[in-house]
């Protein structure tokens, strides 16, 4: 059986800007089939963001359950999430799904998996995926320096993807960046 491997998510929440980033890279055993796959993607009125990894039709199926969610406790992003990791440890059907998201607006970053799992990090950086490990240590150090070095938080998620890309083969610089 053929199957999809890697992404790369990376949050970043740092002096009040919250920046969600997705890498555009599907793969297919071996080959890249699509070098341009939109992974992160604004839901709610544009005020939520999500990043997902995994199968796509999962990740998109939970986009729009956790939107709906989001309808019914008017934005409240964690009381939503929490009501998503529920269903999704709970349903005979969600249980099948196959990916994880971040889900991010102004203030808020949350990881949200499929063993009910809401998981708000201490540290303002979040990331998922093949190249998550390389994004999340590449924007933790870069968040160190990120004075001396005169950096945004945009300039923070963008240099820890490229640093993702450079050591994951599943995931490439073609990214896309929803900033808050």
């Amino acid at each position: 059986m053929e199957s999809f491997h890697g992404t790369t998510i990376l949050a970043v929440h740092h002096n009040g800007s919250m920046v969600i980033a997705g890498d555009g890279q599907v793969s297919l055993n071996n080959s890249v089939v699509k070098h341009h796959a939109r992974k992160v993607r604004r839901i709610y009125n544009d005020q939520i963001a999500v990043g997902f990894a995994g199968a796509t039709a999962d990740a998109l199926t939970l986009s729009e359950k956790l939107e709906g969610k989001l309808e019914r406790y008017n934005g409240n992003l964690i009381r939503a999430a929490v009501e998503l990791a529920r269903d999704w440890r709970t349903d005979k059907y969600l249980r099948r799904l196959e990916a994880m998201m971040i889900a991010v607006n102004a203030s808020e970053m949350l990881l949200i998996s499929g063993n009910g799992d809401v998981i708000e990090p201490d540290a303002g950086v979040l990331a998922i995926g093949s190249g998550g490990i390389a994004a999340q240590a590449a924007a933790t150090a870069l968040l160190k320096h990120a004075e001396a070095l005169n950096l945004t938080t945009r300039e923070i998620v963008e240099q820890s993807m490229k640093i993702a890309a450079n050591v994951c083969v599943f995931t490439n610089n073609v990214v896309t960046v929803e900033e808050f």
